[in-house]
């Protein structure tokens, strides 16, 4: 029985992500910079984590940020931090799921 168009688009698809992205645990972050406390979240005792997605290139560098969640005080210096993490590099482009902590 031959392979239905969506069938093949879908597994096209699978194949294209497989070789455009190495795994998370394959790449350490070489440098990691704290984020600033935002006053207003530091007078109001609010702390937690912000989870972000990171696109690093091959050289590792992000390229973008995008918010996977995380208080909205917290988010803006988050992802400040985040621009200027440094990653090893690799082949190809990654997409690394990290989290930022604030501690109150």
């Amino acid at each position: 029985m031959p392979m239905s168009l969506r069938r093949f688009a879908v597994l096209l698809l699978e194949l294209l992500t497989l070789t455009t992205f190495v795994s998370a645990q394959d790449r350490a972050a070489k440098k990691r910079v704290a984020p600033a406390y935002p006053e207003l979240a530091r007078r109001m005792h609010v702390g937690g984590a912000v989870k972000l997605q990171l696109d690093v290139d091959p050289e590792g560098q992000v390229k973008e940020v995008k918010i996977v969640e995380g208080h909205a005080l917290l988010r803006d210096a988050a992802v400040t931090a985040a621009r200027q993490w440094v990653f090893a590099k690799a082949p190809s482009k990654t997409v690394e799921l990290v989290e930022v902590n604030f501690k109150p």
